[in-house]
């Protein structure tokens, strides 16, 4: 009797938080799992501790087409889930961001994941079927102050993700948008390291509201309430992978639940004063 060959999930940004937890989860859960992060020295880390794990860049078009390429070669040219995970935020705001900067937080957050996603489809479409994760956030719903670039990045995602649903109807691959809130990882410590990478707040009318900001992303522990481990990120991304009718979107955390009620509740203005208040 054959072998059956265990499900294969390719998974971006595995290096920390919300990747890496995903990529164990789902390991330990038997399926065959490509982990993958920008960084050589961490996809070397990844290999140490037992993963099958490639090099992937999402601002790099070759690195994307190289690491398919290995994927397949490791799958044996199939592929039934992708988990699209890799990105950062860029606080600032928006008057204070440069083009190149703004450029830069959609290269990673949704060209990458684009292209990354438009390669995998025809294997998916090939094999009759698939799962496409798409890791999002209650930013890409709720837009807050002086977190612009994200705000902007997932909610183009999310619009990019409904129409591609629509156009993948009948073919069999399933794809979900996951909705986080506050969750334990290092997004805080990258996205301050952008802010001082690319905002100068010197010379900038919301110097004050900088600080303030300052203080949050290098706070040690958890900046905010209702902030949750990656594992509440992971049990999402199971149904999303074996349900079979997976959900269009997975609410995670107390603030998106909240917000997402409230926005189907409230006018425009009423969710914005809500919004100012966070």
């Amino acid at each position: 009797m054959q072998q059956q060959i265990k499900k294969s999930v390719l998974i971006t940004g595995c290096s920390s938080g919300i990747g890496l937890c995903v990529a164990k989860g789902l390991k330990q859960r038997g399926y065959q799992v490509i982990a993958s992060a920008r960084d050589i020295h961490d996809v070397d880390q990844l290999i140490a501790s037992g993963f099958t794990a490639i090099q992937l860049d999402l601002n790099d078009s070759e690195s994307i087409q190289r690491a398919v390429d290995q994927t397949l070669s490791i799958t044996e040219g199939q592929l039934y889930g992708l988990f699209n995970n890799g990105a950062y935020g860029q606080p600032g705001a928006v008057e204070d961001l440069s083009r190149d900067t703004l450029r830069a937080q959609f290269e990673t957050n949704l060209f990458g994941w684009h292209e990354l996603t438009c390669k995998i489809i025809p294997v998916m479409r090939q094999q009759g079927g698939g799962r496409i994760i798409q890791n999002s956030s209650v930013l890409g719903f709720a837009a807050l102050a002086y977190r612009g670039a994200y705000n902007a990045s997932k909610f183009a995602l999310e619009g990019l993700t409904d129409t591609l649903r629509a156009e993948l109807k009948g073919s069999g691959i399933q794809i979900s948008l996951i909705e986080p809130g506050p969750i334990e990882s290092q997004f805080r410590a990258n996205a301050y390291a952008m802010w001082k990478k690319n905002i100068d707040p010197s010379n900038s009318f919301h110097k004050g509201a900088y600080q303030a900001m300052e203080e949050r992303l290098t706070k040690q522990g958890p900046a905010v309430p209702f902030t949750l481990p990656p594992e509440s990120v992971l049990k999402r991304v199971i149904h999303a992978l074996e349900s079979p009718r997976p959900k269009i979107r997975y609410y995670v955390t107390f603030p998106t639940y909240l917000f997402g009620t409230l926005k189907r509740l409230l006018p425009y203005r009423a969710m914005d004063w809500i919004l100012s208040r966070v």
